[in-house]
């Protein structure tokens, strides 16, 4: 830690996830310091040097943790690929890190990561950002009031109009490579809010399509998974959905909600707001049913992402519980391959006492 008590902080990785998420969010947070960032790219790097006055800018991941300033914690922010060798040589050298989601392409290497680092005493956390975002927020509530009554049902929509491919995003390259496709992208994401709410499903289905003209990765995705107790979740996620959006929506014995609109934070941080300024996470209200079938408004929890960073400050210096397990992100990872094993069989894929361990 630096004299003045600051947690220095280095990204890896300037790109969209680095410059636009992580960077801001880092340096929005009382006790960490952006200190370096990685990028090849001479723009960016002018960026960065204009935002975070004093940084150091290095090409690449090595050359950060070989010849950059000392750090107290890494941010992965690279294609996925890249984040399993990263965090190895960060925790070669006892480096705490925030790695963006999707812990890695596979499970395996990824269940690998998390149990050395842990048996190494190194504090390792996955950015699962949208744990914190209004509508997730506003969902997990009313399920704990018990206002809904014996929850039955999860339907997750996060859908875009992206018809045209572009050839030059890393996402966008063939599996195998980067590690691209959306199942791996928004699916990291509303796998992980589904588990985090109703637990590891006993069943998995899914439909994985490549659906556009010179598309390489999936484009179109559904999962349908049964969560213990009954419950299941629909999670659906495409780039050519020319009605879609973002909507979650619950159902239970005594009432359901839906939370509809896509939380404003991402479109806020790329428009310069930061944690704190006037409207930041406000989103639409949600709409409430109860058990007579009336229909009303409800205040929707403002986006919190700034909690991430807060909880990673407090675990790096008062020894606070991660605000992500780790071991929830291989968890995620594992109900994705089941939905691959599922797509390519046309079958309902039973998990095992291994994928849930």
């Amino acid at each position: 830690m630096s004299a003045v008590g600051e947690l220095r902080v280095a990204i890896a990785g300037y790109g969209l996830a680095g410059e636009v998420f992580h960077a801001p969010l880092v340096a929005a947070t009382e006790g960490l310091r952006v200190v370096a960032v990685t990028t090849s790219d001479a723009a960016r790097a002018e960026r960065a040097r204009a935002a975070y006055p004093g940084v150091a800018v290095l090409t690449d991941a090595d050359a950060l943790l070989r010849d950059g300033p000392p750090i107290d914690l890494l941010v992965v922010a690279t294609p996925n690929r890249s984040h399993v060798p990263i965090a190895r040589t960060a925790l070669q050298r006892r480096i705490a890190v925030v790695m963006d989601k999707p812990l890695a392409a596979d499970a395996a290497p990824a269940a690998a990561l998390v149990a050395d680092f842990a048996a190494a005493g190194v504090p390792f956390t996955v950015f699962q950002n949208r744990r914190w975002d209004g509508d997730f927020l506003t969902v997990r509530r009313a399920i704990a009031s018990g206002e809904l009554g014996a929850i039955t049902r999860l339907q997750s929509r996060y859908e875009r109009f992206r018809p045209q491919v572009d050839p030059g995003a890393w996402r966008e390259q063939a599996d195998g490579g980067e590690g691209g496709g959306l199942l791996l992208d928004l699916g990291a994401h509303l796998v992980d809010q589904a588990l985090t709410l109703f637990g590891f499903p006993a069943r998995v289905y899914a439909e994985i399509d490549v659906r556009r003209p010179g598309a390489l990765v999936d484009d179109d995705v559904f999962v349908a998974l049964e969560h213990p107790g009954g419950v299941r979740s629909q999670l659906s996620m495409s780039a050519l959905a020319p009605l879609g959006g973002r909507c979650m929506r619950v159902s239970g014995t005594r009432g359901g909600i839906e939370t509809p609109g896509l939380d404003p934070q991402e479109d806020q941080l790329v428009a310069g707001l930061r944690p704190g300024d006037p409207g930041w996470g406000a989103g639409e209200p949600a709409r409430v049913v109860d058990a007579d079938g009336e229909s009303h408004e409800a205040p929707i929890e403002r986006g919190a992402y700034e909690r991430f960073y807060a909880g990673v400050r407090d675990a790096l210096r008062d020894g606070a519980p991660l605000p992500v397990d780790a071991r929830d992100s291989v968890a995620a990872l594992r109900v994705i391959e089941a939905a691959r094993r599922s797509a390519r069989s046309a079958a309902v894929i039973e998990t095992t006492e291994e994928d849930r361990s």
